[in-house]
């Protein structure tokens, strides 16, 4: 575990001054990073107290020091104040599916450090500090994935790496391992140079994952190996893993979805991975039948992942020859992508003005380069 984690880069150096992996003050340093509010600053790290990129092997400590040092003063917490942390993950996860992650990201991070923050130095029991702990862990996964789909990409490591670390101390291995899915998405998308560190990460995911029953997890992070396999050009990995995948997202057909982020791993979400990792393998035919299938038949239900897929959908058809399928595609793509700030839709937008410059004389193509000019220029 110790190599595993310097290797990916989750461990503090033993040349870093001041930092010792079974000290750190995951508590104190994340709301620090929510205060701080430019986390890509040099010397952040040091301003922090703890090495932020290098947070090491979680303190299963961390909630026993925080209930034996709190001070008498300090605010009483119970269940009901960790049930807010979930009920307001919730409201602000729905409205970041739907709008993206520039949406609500700053009421995210308000809350982490001015109703969530007093609560974290308060006094509580060590049951309710797990609780507390890992209901933490995803508002800082959630804030991290907003920070990720508005492209900044320091602040969303910093928030995976507290999620990861906090999961960790509460003895919550499926957050830890959507933390860690996070982390290899984030790598996945930096480009080739990240691809086997990507890997890494997501083999990580599924083995911290390894004993939890839910089948919408296990193919949610089975699905992650996948596309970091096909990535970093092991075929038969991929399809291995999303196979592995598949399998297990057909048990969970009638199945209502539990209050995890990975449970919330649908049919429909499913079918918009596995096309995503067909298409990076060449298998066109088939990555449009997975895209098609998630839109028409298992019908994604947020404005973002809708315009997400058919922003995909568009350059699919387009790398195929068809140019009327895409034109149609974009034309939905552009039509539910309004109102929507997020950096993926962007990069969708930017992709199809960039496919249909190839078409100058072509009316309908120039008519949707310049909506989605027009959407490019919005703040």
């Amino acid at each position: 575990m110790p190599h595993v984690l310097r290797v990916l880069r989750l461990e503090p150096p033993t040349e870093s001054p001041g930092v010792v992996a079974d000290h750190l003050d995951t508590v104190a340093s994340i709301l620090a990073l929510g205060r701080s509010g430019k986390v890509d600053r040099r010397d952040f790290l040091a301003a922090s107290g703890s090495g932020v990129f290098f947070l090491g092997i979680p303190d299963a400590e961390a909630v026993t020091r925080r209930v034996q040092s709190a001070a008498t003063g300090a605010v009483r917490v119970g269940r009901g104040e960790v049930e807010a942390i979930g009920q307001m993950v919730q409201v602000l996860g729905d409205s970041s599916a739907e709008y993206g992650g520039g949406h609500v990201r700053h009421l995210a991070i308000s809350y982490l450090t001015d109703n969530v923050g007093p609560w974290l130095e308060g006094r509580y029991t060590e049951a309710v500090g797990r609780e507390l702990y890992a209901a933490t862990s995803r508002l800082a996964h959630l804030i991290g994935w907003m920070s990720q789909d508005q492209d900044h990409e320091a602040a969303a490591r910093h928030y995976y790496v507290h999620a990861y670390r906090l999961a960790g101390e509460a003895g919550e291995p499926e957050i830890a391992a959507t933390a860690l899915r996070g982390l290899a998405v984030q790598a996945m998308e930096i480009g080739p140079r990240q691809y086997a560190r990507a890997l890494a990460l997501a083999e990580k995911c599924v083995e911290t994952a390894r004993e939890v029953s839910d089948p919408r997890v296990t193919a949610y992070y089975e699905s992650t190996l996948a596309e970091a396999a096909a990535l970093d050009g092991d075929h038969q990995l991929a399809m291995r893993s999303l196979s592995a995948s598949g399998t297990h997202i057909e048990r969970t057909a009638d199945a209502p979805t539990g209050t995890s982020w990975a449970s919330h791993f649908t049919i429909g979400r499913w079918s918009h991975a596995s096309g995503m990792i067909l298409a990076r393998m060449g298998d066109l035919g088939a990555a449009q039948h997975q895209l098609q299938q998630a839109l028409a038949v298992h019908g994604l239900d947020r404005r973002r992942s809708r315009a997400n897929v058919l922003g995909h959908l568009g350059a699919l058809h387009l790398r195929q020859g068809d140019l009327d399928g895409a034109l149609a595609a974009w034309a939905q793509f552009l039509d539910t992508a309004e109102g929507v700030q997020s950096a993926r839709i962007r990069d969708s937008a930017h992709d199809l003005r960039l496919r249909l410059a190839r078409f100058p004389d072509d009316h309908d193509a120039r008519a949707l380069s310049e909506r989605a000019e027009r959407l490019l220029a919005l703040p």
